[in-house]
């Protein structure tokens, strides 16, 4: 551990992967915030908390599970020319699963109940939100996992940047999630990012990579795009 510490390429490495599982902890952060916001007011802290507990928890256990990693990547069967491993059917079970949640809560946001003149999308219970975050950190840690492992070599490198990039997640979380809340336009921008994650997932389960960078760089332009929307919408609204 000591001579981790002294090792400039260790701190580089740690600083890498930290950005990296920051930037990979932005879809698991998105699902969180679209599924806290189904809570009441007063469970939501709680379901944050323990929502990124469980993603920390997830992405330890894993890492320290390297070989078992290793194995869900050995082929189980062959169908139609395509070899098919254990971690393409969390891949593409996870994927459908973002596919009918991105669908169900655009359904739920656009054509909610009304009430008091206003659209109002149904609550969920909170054991409900629990296994649906729970379910999602498994898809989300194993992504993470893979790059942390492709990344570093040293277990502790890979651990602190875990421990880095999930505060980092659970000091972003509140904000990130009362900001998705207040604008509509924003949480359906978000919706629309959870199933493009969902057909990514689905499409590397099949052998079809899509380089995250295409993603992510599609949806910064998009959120710009919706930044210049609210600042005009904002500026209108101070002069009316």
């Amino acid at each position: 551990m000591i001579e981790l510490l002294s090792d400039p390429h260790a701190w580089a490495s740690l600083a890498t992967l930290t950005i990296l599982e920051i930037v990979l902890g932005i879809d698991n952060l998105i699902f969180l915030s679209i599924v806290i916001g189904r809570l009441p007011e007063q469970q939501r802290e709680r379901a944050r908390k323990i929502g990124l507990g469980l993603a920390l928890c997830m992405r330890i256990a894993l890492l320290t599970a390297i070989a078992w990693m290793i194995g869900l990547k050995e082929p189980i069967f062959s169908a139609f020319g395509h070899v098919v491993s254990w971690r393409d059917l969390i891949l593409i079970g996870g994927g459908l699963f973002l596919l009918a949640k991105g669908t169900t809560e655009i359904h739920d946001t656009v054509e909610g109940e009304e009430v008091g003149g206003e659209t109002v999308a149904a609550s969920m219970g909170f054991v409900a939100a629990l296994a649906q975050i729970m379910l999602l950190d498994i898809i989300f840690s194993l992504d993470s996992v893979i790059t942390a492992v492709g990344m570093a070599q040293d277990l502790p490198v890979m651990i602190a940047a875990v421990l880095i990039s999930v505060g980092v997640m659970l000091f972003a979380a509140k904000p990130v999630g009362d900001f998705v809340q207040r604008h509509l336009s924003v949480k359906l921008l978000a919706l629309a990012f959870l199933l493009l994650i969902g057909v990514t997932l689905i499409a590397d389960g099949h052998g079809f990579h899509i380089p995250k960078g295409y993603l992510y760089f599609a949806v910064a332009f998009a959120c710009g795009v919706e930044a210049l929307n609210i600042i005009a919408r904002n500026r209108r609204r101070e002069t009316v």
